[in-house]
């Protein structure tokens, strides 16, 4: 137990090194929680212009992972498949780059970390996922919808591939905490679904100001209050509702 939780606390700590911010300081570029989405990750460093400096990015937040399960396998001698300390690890590492401590606790949404620590559970694993978020981004074109698609099929794969083992649980736990981080992209593609609904139904509402308004606020994530409002507001202009 003191093993595990010593573990964890080293592959936390890894896992709270912000590469996308390390990489912009390096580079001297702004600060990546100062733009765009606000979140310290690839993608939004990929908007500052410097495609090189997301590939950094992108590779440290991945490899993080990946070292937090091989440090704990290498140390403990037992596989990630089959044991808990390395899968904990990963879980950790994830749990750093969410939750950083050298950042005030203000993180990324984790996606590249995760897809590092199923890899160093198993290739397969890692891989599997790996070819379901590229499927999804092809077919769909939305990269957040994409990643909680592979955070979706990754605890089958898991279960496919180990059974009920102790990794399984953890991978469901991981899978969880990215619907969790990416929460505000779920009810932000939710309301822009039903807006689209809607100016499908009644096309002058398109036109009006409040659309617009809906639109900026969900960008700014305070947006689920003015959002039904303004659409239930104009929708009963039309004698009819949001959920009709």
């Amino acid at each position: 137990m003191l093993q595990t939780a010593l573990i964890a606390i080293a592959a936390y700590l890894l896992g709270s090194v912000s590469f996308a911010i390390v990489v912009s300081r390096a580079m001297a570029l702004p600060d990546p929680r100062a733009y765009g989405s606000g979140n310290p990750g690839a993608t939004n460093v990929l908007r500052s212009g410097s495609k090189l400096a997301a590939v950094l990015t992108l590779a440290g937040d991945a490899g993080k992972g990946w070292l937090a399960v091989w440090l704990a396998v290498l140390y403990t001698g037992v596989p990630a498949a089959t044991g808990v300390d390395a899968p904990i690890a990963g879980l950790a590492a994830f749990l750093g780059h969410a939750y950083p401590l050298w950042h005030r606790f203000q993180g990324g949404k984790g996606v590249a970390t995760a897809a590092g620590a199923l890899l160093g559970i198993d290739a397969w694993l890692g891989l599997g996922t790996l070819a379901t978020w590229i499927a999804m981004v092809a077919i769909f074109r939305m990269s957040s919808f994409a990643a909680l698609a592979s955070a979706l099929f990754a605890p089958f794969f898991t279960f496919w591939l180990f059974g009920l083992r102790p990794v399984l649980f953890v991978v469901l736990v991981l899978a969880a905490l990215l619907f969790w981080r990416h929460r505000a992209n779920i009810v932000r593609n939710y309301i822009a679904y039903r807006v689209r609904a809607v100016e499908a139904r009644h096309p002058a509402f398109g036109q009006r100001p409040c659309q617009h308004q809906i639109r900026t606020c969900a960008l700014k994530h305070e947006f689920v209050e003015t959002a039904n409002i303004g659409i239930g507001r104009h929708i009963g202009d039309e004698g009819q509702s949001i959920g009709a």
